[in-house]
């Protein structure tokens, strides 16, 4: 039986703390851990430390001895490079680190770099898999644990496991594939390490591609809820998706004086933040946040916000 290999763990947003978390419950403990600096967040700029990091003081504030050093660099320079050569690492894991890893890095531990990628490579590589898998209406997805190396999410395949997706949005999705991506990782780094996981390549001819989205890819037209709502199909589907995949970021909106049974007296800017398809697959909003106002459960007789 190999010993748990040195290893740095990189990652920044929830997807990637919630990757550690399962390594962290199953006694698998980083050398150290490389995350963004803490960045301004919200309205008011709070700076706020990410998800990564939060973990991380959560753990020492349950356990006071519970100690891993955490590398917060803006770029990875010389210095740094100097850095994590000290730690003597023999694997990296990473797991929504949001930044490119050069090969200099990457050329520092003896195992290589595993990358935890929330889609079934080759297909949905680049920086939105889930929200692009939820738009195009796919029900089965999955994580790749892959080597990575400096072409983007094209390294060879190490362990793939398969989700349904049903009607999960985002959030709940990202959840589900991070967990998973976390217990891959513990399942896969003993194999690594004795060689019994030959890493396979990808089939780079089956490729696709997803961009990152937009505040403006995430405006919803008032006239195409208020058809969806009454006709229902396919325009009813699309945008119940979208709902679905591009909450909360970018945030899907609309403008409209009115939706449902409410009424503003003006155009307003309004987020749409749950939708439902019935039976016959016509749409209902569910759940909106009017510029200025509380997040609203829409209920199908309210008449105005001031109530």
């Amino acid at each position: 039986m190999s010993t748990q290999p040195r290893f740095i763990f990189f990652g920044t947003p929830e997807f990637a703390a919630d990757v550690l978390e399962k390594l962290l419950n199953r006694g698998i403990i980083p050398t150290a851990i490389v995350c963004n600096p803490d960045r301004p967040v919200g309205r008011k700029k709070v700076i706020t430390p990410p998800a990564v990091k939060l973990l991380i003081m959560e753990h020492q504030l349950q356990d006071p001895k519970f100690a891993i050093p955490l590398l917060q660099p803006e770029t990875l320079d010389d210095a740094f490079i100097e850095q994590l050569r000290s730690f003597e690492p023999e694997l990296f894991v990473i797991a929504a680190y949001a930044k490119l890893v050069k090969q200099n890095v990457l050329d520092i531990p003896k195992y290589g770099t595993i990358g935890v990628h929330p889609s079934l490579l080759p297909a949905y590589r680049g920086a939105a898999p889930m929200q692009t898998t939820l738009l195009d209406g796919q029900d089965i997805t999955g994580v790749t644990l892959f080597m990575i190396d400096e072409k983007m999410d094209h390294g060879p395949i190490m362990a793939q496991e398969t989700v349904q997706i049903g009607t999960m949005d985002y959030i709940q999705l990202a959840k589900k594939l991070a967990e998973i991506g976390g217990e891959l990782v513990a399942k896969t780094i003993p194999g690594l390490v004795d060689g019994t996981i030959i890493p396979q390549e990808q089939d780079h001819t089956k490729a696709t591609f997803t961009k990152k989205f937009s505040t403006d890819d995430a405006f919803i037209d008032i006239h195409d809820i208020e058809r969806a709502h009454s006709e229902g199909g396919e325009i009813a589907l699309v945008i119940e998706r979208k709902i679905r995949a591009l909450n909360p970021e970018p945030g899907t909106w609309t403008m409209a004086s009115s939706i449902g049974d409410l009424h503003f007296g003006q155009e307003k800017r309004i987020k749409l933040l749950e939708a439902d398809l019935s039976s016959e697959k016509t749409l209902t909003i569910k759940k909106i946040h009017v510029e200025g106002k509380k997040p609203l459960e829409l209920h199908h007789h309210e008449q105005s916000l001031d109530k």
